[in-house]
């Protein structure tokens, strides 16, 4: 079974910052992009960033010169710094995971979801 486990939301002022984490664990063969989706209250779900296997990355115009993707591929960890946050930035964050996983001896693709991140940013 593979399972990702998300870290790092929580309450913060306008001007602020948080770093988001997510990690990846379970019979992963392989893991290529790896992204940050959030979903704000009555909204659908939309990208905030991706990064892709050789590194990578892009972004929503939205949060571009604020928000910065990386990657540590020896822990299967993605992250998410936010910087100069603000309140349309408040959402659940979820962080969304291509891999190749083993099972029952044989490989299959896997897209995977964290269970999300709460973000609030108070004005």
């Amino acid at each position: 079974q593979v399972q990702l486990v998300e870290s790092g939301g929580g309450l913060v002022q306008a001007g602020g910052s948080l770093r988001l984490s997510c990690t990846a664990s379970g019979s992963i063969l392989s893991i290529s992009a790896m992204r940050w989706y959030r979903q704000a209250p009555g909204k659908q779900r939309e990208l905030v960033a991706a990064i892709a296997s050789g590194g990578s990355t892009n972004y929503a115009d939205s949060v571009k010169g604020r928000f910065t993707i990386s990657r540590e591929n020896a822990k299967n960890t993605v992250y998410l710094q936010m910087n100069r946050l603000i309140p349309e930035d408040t959402a659940v964050y979820y962080c969304n995971v291509d891999m190749v996983i083993t099972e029952t001896a044989r490989y299959r693709y896997l897209e995977a979801w964290g269970q999300g991140t709460l973000v609030t940013v108070s004005s």
